[in-house]
C-alpha cells in the first residue's frame, strides 16, 4: 500500500486543521519522494503513459487483450459476475481477442447499487480496498471500491501526462477553483493553502462580483502557472474580470478543465482572455475510462492503456454512450459498464473511434494527428451548466455538490427542486439499503457546501421526477442562472 493510500483516512482531519498546521504538515510530506508517497505503481503507471504515444497498433492491442484478461479474471472471482459468465457462457481464462468482449453482458449504474458487495474479488482483504462514491452527475449516487496502491497512483499518473501536453510539470504551483470547501458561511474565507501539493484552493462557492477583487488579489499573490477549475468557474471568473475591468498580473501557463462539458466557444473564449491553452479532459470516479485533449488537437484521445472504451449505437443526434471496462482495478473490476455519457464522434476522423459495442472494430486504428493511436471523439456531450442561488446571489454548481463520501449511500436517486433564491429541497428515492437515521447527515453534508445562506428541505420519494424521454433530471429551478 502507498503512504498516500495508507493516510487517505486522515485527509479530513487535516483539511480541517488550521492553516499553519497544514502548512507544516503538508511541506513536510511533500518533501517526501513521489515514488514513496504513491507507491512504486506510481512510477510505472508514469512510464507506461509516456511510453504508449509511441507504441503502434499491435503491441496496443496486445496490452489491451492481456489487461481485458486479467481484468475479466478478476470479476469471475466475485459472486455476481461468476453468475452472469455462467449464464453467458464465457471463460475469461480463453480470453485471446477484442471482438470476444461482446459475448460479455453490459454493466449498468443500478447493478452497483443493487449488487456492490457481490462484485467485489474475495481474493483482496478489506485493508486492499478503498471505497469511494459519486455523488452522481446524474443524480444517481454511487458507491464502489478501488484498489489500494493501484488504483489512486494510476489517476494521479495519467492526469500529469496528460497536463503535461500543456507545459505542466510535476511541482509547478496550480491554483484551484473546483469543489473544495474554504467556509460553509456566505461571508467566509475564500482560500486556503495545500502545502500537499503546492496548491492554492479557491472556493467555488462564492465566486459573486462582490468578491472578485479576492481572487485577483490572492491569484496575484501566488502567481500560481496553471489554473485547475470547473470550466464553469473559470468561465465565471474571466467574465467577471471582463466586466469588472480587472486583470491577473502575471502569465498562465494553462488552464486545466475538467469534470464537466467544455464546447469548443467557451474553450476559445477561455484561451482568449487568459492568453493561454486550455486542458480539457474527460474522466469519472469510477476509473473506468480517460480522455485528454491531444497535443495539437482538441478532440479528446482515449487513453488505450488506462482501460477499454467501446461505444454504444448511435441516438438520434448521432450520439453514442460511453462503455467502459477498467484495467488494474482487481479488487472491483467493472466490466462493460455503462456510464451514461454521450460522446459525439469525430467526422474527419471515423476510423479512430473504433471499439462499438457490438465489440466488433469499425476499422482498424490509425496513428492521428497528435501522434497517438487510440480512440477519439470530438467532444462529450454533458448537461448545460446548473446552479443553486443562495439567497445572497451567489452561485453554487451542482458539479461541486457531487459528493465522494457516504452521504447518499444507499439511496437510488438525489434531486433538487428550486423555487426561490436561498431555499433548496433535495428529493431523495431510496434504495434497499437506505437507513432514514442518516437523513441528518446527509443534510448537515449538504449544508456544508450549500452554505448559511441556504434553507434545505429533504423529501423522500418513490420516484424522482424524469423527462419525457425517461432520463434523469438532476434539477428542476424556476430560477435562470447563465454564466
Amino acid at each position: 500500500m502507498s503512504l498516500e493510500d495508507a493516510l487517505y483516512p486522515l485527509l479530513k482531519l487535516y483539511e480541517a486543521a488550521p492553516q499553519p498546521v497544514k502548512s507544516l504538515v503538508g511541506r513536510a510530506y511533500r518533501a517526501i519522494p513521489a515514488s514513496l508517497r504513491y507507491g512504486s505503481a506510481y512510477t510505472r503507471f508514469q512510464n507506461e503513459a509516456r511510453e504508449v504515444e509511441s507504441w503502434d497498433a499491435e503491441t496496443i492491442r496486445r496490452y489491451q487483450i492481456a489487461a481485458l484478461r486479467d481484468s475479466l479474471i478478476a470479476a469471475s472471482k466475485a459472486p455476481f459476475y461468476a453468475e452472469r459468465f455462467a449464464a453467458c457462457g464465457v471463460d475469461p481464462t480463453k480470453f485471446e481477442s477484442l471482438e470476444q468482449l461482446a459475448d460479455y453482458p453490459l454493466l449498468t449504474k443500478q447493478d452497483l447499487l443493487l449488487h456492490r458487495e457481490q462484485m467485489v474479488n474475495p481474493e483482496f482483504t478489506a485493508k486492499q480496498r478503498l471505497y469511494i462514491t459519486t455523488g452522481g452527475s446524474s443524480g444517481v449516487p454511487v458507491g464502489f471500491y478501488l484498489h489500494k496502491g493501484v488504483s489512486r497512483p494510476k489517476e494521479q499518473a495519467y492526469l500529469e501526462a496528460q497536463w503535461s501536453r500543456r507545459g505542466y510539470r510535476v511541482g509547478d504551483r496550480v491554483a484551484v477553483i473546483r469543489g473544495g470547501v474554504t467556509s460553509s458561511k456566505a461571508q467566509g474565507d475564500i482560500r486556503y493553502y495545500d502545502a500537499t501539493r503546492n496548491w492554492l484552493i479557491l472556493s467555488s462557492y462564492h465566486l459573486t462580483p462582490e468578491r472578485l477583487p479576492e481572487y485577483v488579489a490572492a491569484l496575484n499573490r501566488f502567481r500560481p502557472q496553471h489554473l485547475h477549475a470547473y470550466p464553469s468557474a473559470a468561465l465565471m471568473l474571466a467574465r467577471g474580470l471582463e466586466q469588472a475591468g480587472l486583470k491577473l498580473d502575471f502569465p498562465l501557463t494553462s488552464l486545466l478543465c475538467g469534470s464537466e462539458k467544455l464546447t469548443a466557444e467557451s474553450q476559445q473564449h477561455l484561451e482568449q482572455f487568459f492568453g493561454t491553452r486550455v486542458c480539457h479532459w474527460y474522466g469519472h470516479s469510477e476509473r473506468v475510462v480517460l480522455a485528454a485533449q491531444g497535443r495539437t488537437s482538441n478532440h479528446l484521445h482515449f487513453w488505450p492503456t488506462y482501460g477499454f472504451v467501446e461505444f454504444g449505437e448511435a441516438d438520434a443526434d448521432g450520439h453514442r454512450e460511453i462503455i467502459g471496462t477498467s484495467f488494474h482495478n482487481h479488487v472491483m473490476p467493472l466490466i462493460r459498464y455503462r456510464t451514461g455519457d454521450l460522446a459525439k464522434m469525430t467526422n474527419d476522423e471515423p476510423s479512430e473511434a473504433r471499439q462499438t459495442a457490438e465489440g466488433c472494430p469499425e476499422g482498424e486504428t490509425q496513428r492521428n494527428q497528435c501522434g497517438m493511436t487510440n480512440a477519439v471523439v470530438s467532444e462529450v456531450v454533458g448537461r448545460d451548466y446548473e446552479f443553486l442561488i443562495s439567497a445572497t446571489g451567489r452561485r453554487i454548481s451542482l458539479t461541486a455538490i457531487n459528493m465522494h463520501d457516504n452521504i447518499f449511500d444507499g439511496l437510488l436517486a438525489v434531486q433538487f427542486f428550486q423555487e426561490r433564491p436561498g431555499e433548496v429541497e433535495c428529493r431523495f428515492q431510496p434504495g434497499p439499503q437506505w437507513q432514514s437515521t442518516r437523513a441528518e447527515a446527509m443534510r448537515a453534508g449538504l449544508l456544508k457546501k450549500l452554505g448559511d445562506d441556504f434553507t434545505l428541505t429533504l423529501r423522500e420519494v418513490k420516484e424522482v421526477e424524469k423527462t419525457s424521454a425517461g432520463k434523469h433530471k438532476w434539477l428542476i429551478s424556476a430560477l435562470k442562472s447563465t454564466i
